[in-house]
Order: structure tokens, then C-alpha cells, then sequence
């Protein structure tokens, strides 16, 4: 092992540094501008072209964390290579030992950036996803290098650290199709003809303007009794999934008017 450690001290030992001046700060400032307009115009691009492929919508936008990875891995080399002039040994060492300090003083951050990898390439949940990451429940909007954006019911924008992918649950609700599943619970008095209310609940849903029936997404009505009231439950699909709380409210208003 000790043997090891001036293999590795050698070729950062036999570094050239470049004279740091006006123009080597420059051309770093350069290089940081130049990966913030082509991660933002990429995203935007992408973004509206996934609004044009709504069948492919979260796969087009899958590709934006793919992007900003590769943008700020080239943006990074550049900068490193403004300042000094490695070879590929001194290279391979140089990002060896600089992977080793971000995990050991930076960890928390060493463990987001490795979890956005993870998710971008596993795909536990997408861009577009309804997910519930803990005790968070919101649409994926953003999946950065440190974390990850929810817009949540309330219209609150949650920002998840990337680790947590390691450490907490997550469950999708759509797993990445556009359609996704909707429950709407009614309760009604024990006294009520749950037969009618069954009925009612059916008509509102397959009659809604947003929810899809086919083979493939199936719609079914439940019923549960308890004590005092019954409970029914209508599970469907809508055809797009940032339709669910439409869906909701405009299934619930139609069956309290019946």
C-alpha cells in the first residue's frame, strides 16, 4: 500500500500550472456562461419538444438531466485544463484524488451528484412523474445534479436532495406513462341505496372529458361499508396526468348533483 501512494503523487507532483491572468479568469467565466445558456436553451428546446410528442413526452424530457451531466462533466474539464496542462495519467490521478476529497469534506453533495446519476440511468421516477418521495407528494418538474424539483398540490415547489433516492421510499403513480390511475372516495350515509350511488359514480366517471377507458386502462367502482356510511370508491384513468385534480373535483361535483 505505501508503495501505491507515490504512484499516485508522482504525476500530480509533475503537474504545469498555467500562469493564472485576466484571461485565464475570463476564459473560466467564459466557459461557465457558455454551459448555463446551453443547459437552459437544451432544456427549454426539449421541454417544448415533449410537448409536441405527448405520446413520448417523458422520454424526451428524460433527456435534459442527461444533458446538464454531460454539459457541466465538459464545462468542468475545461476549466481543470485552463489551469493546468495534465496528460491522461496525471488526469486519471488529478480526478481520483478530487472524487476522494468531494466524498470525504463535501460528502452530502458527493452523495446527491451520485444519486442524480442513479436516477437519471435507473429511472426510479421521470420528468412529468407523480411521485411521493417521504412524506412529499408533487410532479416532477426538474431533475438536477444536487436535486430534484416537486410542484406540489398546494403549487409549492419542493426541492428533494438526490440522496434520498437511496434512503427513502418512492412511489410513482404513473411510472412514467402520461395515463395514470385516479381514486376518488364518496361517503355516503349507511341509510343511502348504495346501489344508486355506485351508479351515479360510474355515469360521472366514464362520462368524464378526461379519463380514458380501454383494455388497457380499465376503470372499477368499489364498495365498502362501515358503521355509519358507506364508502365509494371509483378507480380510473385519466388521459393525461396533470388532469387528476380536474378529474377529481369534476367526477365529485357531477355525482353530488345526482
Amino acid at each position: 500500500m505505501a508503495e501505491l501512494l507515490p504512484n499516485v503523487s508522482d504525476p500530480l507532483a509533475a503537474l504545469t500550472f498555467q500562469e493564472i491572468g485576466f484571461s485565464t479568469l475570463l476564459y473560466v467565466a467564459y466557459i461557465i456562461i457558455i454551459a448555463y445558456i446551453a443547459v437552459f436553451v437544451s432544456s427549454f428546446l426539449l421541454r417544448k419538444l415533449s410537448e409536441r410528442l405527448p405520446t413520448y413526452r417523458h422520454t424526451v424530457t428524460m433527456l435534459i438531466p442527461l444533458v446538464k451531466i454531460f454539459v457541466y462533466f465538459l464545462a468542468f474539464y475545461y476549466i481543470i485544463i485552463a489551469f493546468i496542462q495534465p496528460n491522461l495519467t496525471q488526469l486519471v490521478a488529478f480526478f481520483g484524488l478530487f472524487g476522494a476529497a468531494l466524498g470525504l469534506g463535501l460528502k452530502d453533495l458527493f452523495a446527491d451528484v451520485i444519486g442524480g446519476i442513479v436516477i437519471v440511468f435507473e429511472k426510479p421516477y421521470q420528468i412529468g412523474d407523480k411521485i411521493t418521495i417521504g412524506e412529499t407528494y408533487g410532479e416532477v418538474t426538474d431533475i438536477g445534479i444536487r436535486s430534484t424539483k416537486l410542484v406540489t398540490p398546494g403549487d409549492s415547489v419542493v426541492s428533494v436532495p438526490n440522496y434520498l433516492v437511496f434512503s427513502q421510499s418512492v412511489s410513482s403513480a404513473n411510472a412514467g406513462n402520461v395515463a395514470m390511475m385516479v381514486i376518488i372516495d364518496l361517503f355516503v350515509d349507511s341509510r343511502c341505496d348504495a346501489g344508486l350511488s355506485m351508479k351515479i359514480l360510474k355515469e360521472a366517471v366514464i362520462s368524464s372529458k378526461y379519463v380514458i377507458v380501454t383494455e388497457k386502462f380499465p376503470y372499477t367502482i368499489l364498495l365498502d361499508d362501515f358503521p355509519f356510511y358507506h364508502r365509494i370508491r371509483a378507480k380510473a384513468y385519466v388521459g393525461d396526468l396533470r388532469n387528476e385534480f380536474e378529474f377529481k373535483s369534476e367526477v365529485t361535483r357531477r355525482s353530488w348533483i345526482e
